[in-house]
């Protein structure tokens, strides 16, 4: 069985990214369960490797079919968009946004075409993105418009929970707006297009029958009222409807200062997050380094990283590749199951 191809761009090439994919890379090269490849300038990926002082090979390729070569060496898919003339290390530059926007092109071009498994991301600068022309607001946003998906959803894997082979799913019924705003968001059609989508992701990333779990929004679950009554209008009858519909049973609203800690030891696959905060919290203060983002509602499979540029350190050898390393081991995880993602969010 030819192993999956994993395209991984590396992001802002003046970032950490060149760095962490290069460390990551290094460690899985000559595994039989997987083909790493850089998407990025050659000459990026060698300042990257100079600076840690890895003892490996670049090859360049230009085929996503190209077998891998096995240990010490490390596939680049050039995208000649620097040549040899690099940027300095972290500072804001157009050219590094342009050269991170082809990256995620490319790769994602790859991804709908079939010619490779998954793609797993590197962080992006969107000041530089936005330097260089681009009117994407972000990542996600990218990849929406580049795939023809108008609905994404973030879907966050712990890995390194308190059972041996459990992982536990986290997913948010709001994202990026004020706490406030994601109040007035909450209603129960909301809830129920949540849970429904939450379940579904669960069973299309491999859990045949998904234990999930909703939290709770107000102290204790709102006390029956003395503390909030979102769990009364909102939340419980949205998950009653859910659960009289007889597809499938999902739990809660359950206190977030306990559902997230039953999902750690085993209890559920996942559970929704009200609020960004909320989940990202909870699994950012278990595991920060083993946290990572999977974007459901792509034809495609990418998993990412769930830090920035840290430009602050570029350059210096000394950047943490444990969230690559754990976005890129998800990605190995979860490529048997493209084919089912792909039918289930490809745009008709």
């Amino acid at each position: 069985m030819t192993a999956p191809a994993l395209a991984v761009t590396v992001g802002d090439p003046v970032g950490i990214g060149p760095e962490i994919t290069a460390t990551v890379l290094a460690e899985f090269a000559g595994r039989d369960d997987q083909h790493g490849i850089a998407v990025a300038d050659l000459a990026v990926m060698k300042r990257a490797v100079d600076v840690l002082g890895l003892d490996v090979e670049l090859r360049s390729i230009s085929d996503w079919s190209t077998p891998s070569a096995g240990e010490g060496v490390i596939d680049v898919f050039d995208i000649g968009v620097l040549g040899d003339d690099l940027p300095d290390w972290g500072i804001v530059d157009a050219r590094a946004g342009k050269a991170s926007v082809a990256a995620i092109e490319l790769a994602t071009k790859a991804a709908m075409d079939q010619q490779i498994a998954g793609i797993v991301t590197g962080p992006i600068n969107k000041e530089a993105v936005w330097k260089s022309g681009s009117q994407h607001l972000g990542h996600t946003e990218m990849l929406g418009e580049l795939t023809g998906v108008t609905k994404q959803d973030t879907m966050f894997v712990v890995e390194n929970t308190k059972v041996p082979d459990h992982k536990l799913q986290i997913f948010f019924a709001t994202r990026h707006m004020s706490l406030r705003k994601a109040l007035d968001a909450l209603t129960v059609d909301t809830q129920v297009d949540s849970i429904e989508r939450a379940h579904r992701a669960l069973q299309l990333y491999g859990v045949t029958s998904p234990r999930l779990a909703v939290a709770a929004l107000n102290p204790h679950g709102g006390e029956n009222g003395a503390f909030g009554d979102e769990e009364i209008e909102i939340l419980r009858p949205a998950v009653e409807k859910v659960n009289a519909g007889g597809a499938f049973e999902v739990a809660g609203p359950i206190p977030a200062d306990s559902v997230f800690h039953q999902g750690l030891t085993g209890r559920y696959d996942g559970i929704l997050s009200q609020y960004h905060d909320q989940g990202h919290i909870a699994s950012k203060t278990f595991d920060f380094d083993g946290t990572i983002s999977v974007t459901v509602g792509l034809p495609i499979l990418r998993t990412s990283v769930d830090h920035g540029t840290a430009f602050d350190i570029a350059g210096q050898g000394i950047a943490d590749a444990g969230t690559m390393r754990s976005a890129y081991r998800a990605a190995i995880g979860y490529a048997p199951f493209v084919d089912g993602i792909r039918a289930e969010y490809l745009p008709q």
